[in-house]
This record gives C-alpha cells, structure tokens and sequence, in this order.
C-alpha cells in the first residue's frame, strides 16, 4: 500500500478564501486623467490611419524622418507620436536610430 503526503492547508491560501476575497481595484483602462492632448493624437492617428489603411504607421515614421532631418523638432515629436499610437514597435526603431544623431541645425 502506498502512502501519499497533502500538506495541510492555512485558511488563508485555501481556495475558498481566495475566492472570497476582495480583489483590489487598480486604475481602469478608459479612465480620463484630463489628457485633452492624448484625444487630440489619438484623433489624428485615427485620421491618419483612415486615409492610409495598414500602412499608416510606415507613413508616419516617414513623415517622422522627413521632419527630423528637416530639423523640425515639433513635427517630428508629432509624427513620432502619431507612429506610436499606431505601431509601438516601429516607433521605438525610430527614436533608436535618431536618437544617436542629434537634429541638423
């Protein structure tokens, strides 16, 4: 005959006082903090990418790069974030490879 160990359990980490126990509350998703500005990009990407289809996000960064060695700090900030509102990744790539240069004068 085989012997099995099971451990005792606390009332605490039993599954029925997890079950029970409230859970905290953390900040939601679509709370508003007051970012007016971030509706305001959030509508322009949306613009963006309405008029461009899937590849918005590769146009941006392009507009991005255009302004940047434009010198243009104001558009290339706006497009960047345009780009990262649509795609994270690329933006990132963007500001790595930028950011080793400084803006032309």
């Amino acid at each position: 005959m085989t012997v099995h160990f099971a451990a005792a359990r606390s009332p605490v980490c039993s599954p029925i006082a997890k079950a029970l126990a409230r859970k905290s509350c953390g900040k939601v998703a679509n709370d508003n903090d007051g970012a007016g500005d971030d509706d305001r990009l959030l509508h322009a990407a949306l613009r963006h990418f309405a008029e461009h289809g899937l590849g918005a996000a590769h146009q941006a960064r392009k507009q991005a790069q255009a302004a940047f060695f434009a010198g243009d700090r104001q558009a290339y900030d706006w497009w960047l974030s345009i780009c990262r509102t649509l795609d994270r990744r690329l933006a990132n790539g963007l500001e790595r490879e930028t950011e080793e240069q400084s803006f032309p004068a």
